[in-house]
């Protein structure tokens, strides 16, 4: 994966932080889809990586769990904070997790390593804090996500405007040498007009592209061919994205 803007990412997460909730409905069906792989276990010491304003925090802190809410955005950390989802909240960068070795006996990321520079690297510090016969769970998106986000920009410019993940394929080589169960599934999200597909993406902050170009602000008659150009189903706009699940058992 490409070295990304840490501070960038930081910067565009953070702007969301307050509205973020509003628009998380991706991030709470992959929660829900790493949930179901982890089939009701109980864990004593959590972090929760990528923890945005804190929804899996208070989650597992209701299921009786301690939890270390992380983030690299300080203005999500603040949000989480606000709303005391988490016993502890450390403002970090995934890639580089200032805890001890096994402090952990579960390290949750629902849909965050997607914005680290090296996923193997990434991985490999969520096993890191995790206890002998502890767990990592993550979800991330794989390649094809957002394809029709692809295809309506293409009426408009030859500019990318969504960030290209990684295959399949590439994922599951990240994970090689580990006790892991993996699998993938695509997610289609429904919109009542092509704007508002887009605006879901600024809501969660998800608007930072990895090669470092800025979206810039639609006149009307871009607007209008995006909306042509976007693919309709009975009056309703798609936005599809291929998620990838994780649970790795640390031996």
């Amino acid at each position: 994966m490409a070295q990304v803007n840490k501070r960038a990412i930081a910067a565009a997460f953070g702007r969301a932080a307050t509205h973020y909730e509003q628009h998380a409905e991706l991030q709470r069906q992959s929660a829900d889809a790493l949930l179901a792989l982890l089939d009701g276990g109980t864990f004593s010491q959590v972090l929760d990586a990528g923890c945005g304003p804190g929804r899996m925090s208070r989650y597992w802190r209701e299921q009786g769990s301690e939890v270390c809410a992380l983030d690299l955005s300080s203005q999500m950390l603040a949000e989480a904070q606000r709303h005391d989802v988490a016993h502890h909240y450390l403002l970090a960068d995934i890639e580089a997790i200032p805890q001890a070795t096994a402090s952990f006996d579960l390290a949750w990321s629902n849909l965050a390593v997607q914005w680290c520079s090296d996923l193997r690297g990434a991985l490999s510090e969520l096993y890191r804090v995790v206890r002998p016969g502890g767990t990592v769970a993550f979800s991330t998106l794989a390649q094809g996500s957002m394809p029709e986000l692809r295809q309506a920009w293409q009426a408009v410019d030859d500019r990318e405007h969504a960030n290209r993940f990684l295959p399949v394929a590439q994922l599951e080589n990240a994970l090689y040498g580990w006790d892991v169960e993996y699998q993938s599934h695509a997610v289609t999200l429904w919109f009542d007009d092509a704007l508002s597909a887009m605006r879901s993406l600024k809501g969660i902050g998800a608007t930072h592209l990895h090669d470092g170009r800025e979206q810039r602000v639609l006149t009307r008659a871009q607007l209008r061919q995006l909306q042509l150009a976007w693919p309709c189903q009975q009056g309703k706009y798609p936005l599809t994205y291929h998620l990838f699940l994780g649970v790795i058992q640390r031996g």
